[in-house]
């Protein structure tokens, strides 16, 4: 059995080459059940929960992903969410690698949002303003310019200045582009061509009315129904795509409290990510539309990037 680390899943995940795989994956499909999610007691302490995420391909691979949220482990100094990936032979039941789940879920959750964008975002994008400084802000930042090579100028926005400058410092040396921090999220905002939120806000942060005619807005970090980072104004406009249609339903804020406040409604979804991977969905249509995609995460993107991990550790 291998073990991959963060460090490996780094070096051998790059972004061409992860957003092929869930290209595939998408396209190809596989069997995804019901995520399992269990309540744990720990004595003493606020109550954690284990969560289990299984996907698999016929005689390919199975993957099961376990996170577990212990949310008394600040008083320890441990982070509160863990996880690792378990990768296991779908031919023989016999387990190949296990993989460091953090690692490997910023990947593909960045790597997804850089999908959507590959149908989305116009081919001439040149601003991208990354909403949020958190670990997510900077492999967005690498995956969305993957995608868009003609993305030349960025800007970064968080409720903590500081952190916005160092974020924005430390991406202007690693990709040699124009990186500032912003200081006023509207302005920003109604000058990029792709604006690209990972955030845990339960409060609209992008409005509707910024977007300018061709724009791209990728929501990513809001996780829970009640959680959002933009407002119904920004559905209206908008042609709306998801990464699936049963999660971002359930789960998803921006979709969820659109829908409850009758800006969207379900049928208007335009595609989710099978869809657009298919050719069923045309993506952008026109150069002045504006567009948004939703993503709330699925074990289908954790298992492409299993694979690929795997295939290419095993090559070095």
């Amino acid at each position: 059995m291998q073990i991959i680390d963060a460090a490996k899943v780094g070096a051998v995940l790059d972004y061409p080459a992860l957003v092929d795989a869930l290209r595939a994956l998408f396209r190809e499909g596989c069997t995804v059940p019901l995520r399992h999610h269990h309540g744990v007691e720990v004595p003493g302490k606020a109550e954690a929960t284990l969560l289990l995420m299984p996907a698999w391909t016929p005689g390919g691979y199975i993957g099961i992903k376990m996170v577990t949220v212990f949310p008394s482990n600040g008083q320890q100094g441990l982070p509160a969410i863990m996880g690792q990936y378990l990768l296991l032979s779908g031919d023989t039941g016999q387990v190949l690698a296990m993989i460091d789940g953090q690692t490997l879920t910023a990947r593909r959750t960045a790597a997804a949002s850089a999908l959507a964008a590959s149908y989305l975002a116009r081919p001439d994008a040149e601003r991208l303003l990354m909403v949020g400084t958190g670990a997510l802000a900077p492999q967005l930042i690498r995956a969305h310019c993957a995608v868009r090579p003609s993305i030349r100028d960025i800007a970064i926005w968080g409720r903590n200045a500081a952190k916005a400058e160092a974020l924005a410092e430390r991406m202007a040396a690693e990709t040699g582009l124009a990186v500032t921090a912003a200081r006023d999220i509207e302005t920003a905002a109604r000058q990029a061509d792709i604006i690209s939120c990972g955030t845990l806000s339960k409060q609209p942060l992008v409005l509707g009315a910024w977007l300018k005619p061709g724009a791209h807005l990728d929501l990513v970090g809001a996780f829970t129904p009640e959680m959002r980072e933009s407002d119904d104004e920004a559905a209206r406009r908008a042609r709306v795509f998801v990464d699936t249609r049963e999660g971002a339903l359930k789960e998803a804020g921006d979709i969820v409290l659109a829908v409850k406040a009758g800006a969207l409604t379900s049928d208007a979804i335009q595609g989710d990510l099978y869809d657009l991977s298919r050719g069923i969905s045309k993506g952008r249509e026109s150069a002045e539309e504006i567009t948004l995609f939703k993503s709330v995460g699925t074990a289908l993107e954790d298992l492409a990037a299993a694979q690929l991990a795997f295939e290419r550790a095993q090559a070095i």
